[in-house]
C-alpha cells in the first residue's frame, strides 16, 4: 500500500517551500513542494490523466452505496495509491449514490462540475493547506446538490458543515496519507 513516485516508485519528499519543477511526463514547468527522492516530479494533470473515464463509470453505476462506488473507482488504473484524483472521486461517488437512491439531480452536469471543482484542489492539500481534498470534496457534494453560491445562506452553511464534519473525522483518525485511511467511513 505504498505507491510513491509514478516514474520510479521511490519515496516522495516534501519540501518546505515551493520550488521550480519540471514534470517528468509532460515537461510542464511549475512550482511544487513535492518530488521523489530521486528528483522526479509529476504535475497534477499528468497524475490524474485518464480520470475523465470516471464520469462514464459513475453514469453506468447502479449502486446506492458511496463507499462501494468509491472502492470501484479506486480500483481503476487512473487511481493511484495517493493523489489528487481522490479530490474528485469522493464527491463523484457521493453524487452518484445520491442519484441512484432516487435523488433529484442532473448527474452528468453534477459530475462535470465536481470534476472541475475537485481538480482545482492540488495534491498535498492535506498537509500543506490543512484540509484533505477528499474532505473538501464532501462539501463540494453538498454545494453542488444545494446549488450553493458565496451569497446563499442555508446552502452555504450546509456545505461548510459537511466539510467541517468530514475534516473533523479525518483529523480524529490522523495521518498521514488520508487518501487511503482505514476505517474512515465508520
Amino acid at each position: 500500500m505504498s505507491e510513491e513516485c509514478l516514474i520510479c516508485s521511490a519515496p516522495l519528499a516534501y519540501l518546505e517551500k515551493d520550488t521550480p519543477m519540471e514534470c517528468a511526463i509532460c515537461h510542464k514547468k511549475e512550482n511544487s513542494k513535492t518530488r521523489c527522492v530521486k528528483g522526479h516530479y509529476v504535475c497534477n494533470a499528468c497524475h490524474t490523466k485518464g480520470m475523465d473515464h470516471m464520469i462514464g463509470l459513475c453514469l453506468e453505476e447502479t449502486s446506492k452505496d458511496p463507499i462501494c462506488i468509491m472502492e470501484k473507482l479506486m480500483s481503476q488504473p487512473f487511481c493511484h495509491m495517493h493523489g489528487p484524483e481522490h479530490h474528485v472521486m469522493a464527491g463523484a461517488a457521493t453524487l452518484t449514490a445520491y442519484k441512484n437512491a432516487g435523488g433529484d439531480l442532473d448527474l452528468p452536469d453534477a459530475l462535470l462540475e465536481m470534476s472541475n471543482r475537485g481538480k482545482s484542489v492540488p495534491g498535498g492539500a492535506c498537509g500543506f493547506w490543512g484540509a484533505c481534498g477528499a474532505g473538501i470534496s464532501s462539501g463540494m457534494f453538498v454545494s453542488i446538490l444545494s446549488k450553493s453560491t458565496p451569497l446563499a445562506e442555508e446552502p452555504y452553511a450546509l456545505s461548510h458543515k459537511m466539510t467541517s464534519a468530514s475534516l473533523g473525522r479525518i483529523g480524529e483518525i490522523g495521518g498521514p496519507r488520508c487518501c487511503k485511511l482505514k476505517n474512515s467511513h465508520k
